[in-house]
């Protein structure tokens, strides 16, 4: 099967088979996220899809809602410091994407008049902003054609219509995505989400769930009888014991408290001190804790007026 030609049900492109039966479905198995809420703004789109990224939307959702309580506008963000930022962030994970998100919003801020830019190129030039959260941002705050790829439509897509069960390459998924994106630009973006949805709820990794699946009848994967993988999957990272684990005990000292923290109350953390001390480095290193010069350690505010200072620079 391939995704330029095929005669199913008289449709006359496997693209239109797909996008007519996957939004059938959505519309009646959509989950009420906020970030899909009609009065949602382009900010918030973006803030959902940075903290969406390696996590549930089940964890994203409380730490979405409180960030945009109290910075509703990129501007609102810049007037706080990064650490304030990463306090915010909490236990939401790989705390960086916060620091990012803060100097997104200070180029938005300085360059584009507080408002998030809907240009794709404008979009990629953001800091920490890809090929996929600027495409997800054109689509679904502005209601740009583009194919949006995350790792659920990959796996949809990969085994529907190559009929194999892993994905391959990102730059491969995107051109197999992209003849099927449906041409108005509005329902583009309806597909978009519904094959999201449908890769997180039924075509999920483990155990699919192919009954209920809107392409039951057309999946490649299915008529093949669910071939295996050639190469065994990579296991997932363990955390415990890890220098991730670590560096989130430091942090959890770091963010319950607006005053420097003294090294007595980090060493208390974590009892393996090469470790520790390895931890704390790397925190400073990305910028996520700073060094103070009386050997007191604080979360990283320094820096905010000359990041935002810089991006009025062209």
């Amino acid at each position: 099967m391939t995704a330029r030609r095929a005669n199913i049900g008289g449709v006359t492109t496997l693209g239109d088979t797909l996008s007519a039966s996957v939004l059938t479905w959505y519309e009646g198995a959509a989950r009420d996220l906020p970030w899909r809420r009609p009065d949602t703004t382009p900010w918030g789109i973006l803030v959902s899809e940075v903290m969406l990224q390696q996590t549930p939307a089940v964890r994203v959702i409380p730490s979405y809602q409180a960030w945009l309580a109290r910075w509703p506008t990129p501007a609102a963000l810049t007037g706080d410091t990064p650490g304030d930022a990463v306090r915010m962030w909490g236990r939401l994970g790989y705390p960086r994407r916060a620091l990012r998100l803060y100097e997104t919003a200070a180029m938005i801020a300085c360059r584009h008049g507080g408002k998030v830019p809907a240009d794709l190129d404008d979009l990629l030039a953001l800091p920490g902003v890809g090929p996929y959260t600027a495409r997800a941002v054109a689509v679904f705050a502005y209601g740009r054609r583009h194919a949006v790829v995350d790792t659920n439509v990959r796996r949809v897509a990969t085994r529907a219509i190559r009929g194999v069960a892993r994905a391959g390459s990102p730059t491969g998924d995107l051109a197999l995505v992209e003849p099927l994106v449906p041409s108005v630009p509005a329902t583009a973006a309806h597909f978009a989400a519904a094959l999201m949805e449908l890769g997180a709820l039924v075509c999920t990794a483990r155990t699919p769930r192919c009954t209920e699946c809107p392409f039951a009848g057309i999946c490649a994967w299915r008529q093949a009888g669910y071939p295996e993988p050639l190469a065994p999957s990579r296991r997932a990272q363990a955390y415990e014991g890890t220098d991730r684990q670590v560096r989130g005990l430091l942090l959890d000292v770091l963010r319950a408290t607006h005053e420097p923290v003294i090294t007595n109350k980090l060493d208390a953390v974590w009892a393996d001190t090469a470790q520790r001390a390895r931890a704390l480095d790397t925190l400073v290193t990305d910028g996520l804790v700073h060094r103070l010069p009386d050997g007191t350690y604080a979360l990283g505010s320094d820096g905010a007026g000359r990041v935002i200072s810089n991006m009025k620079q062209p």
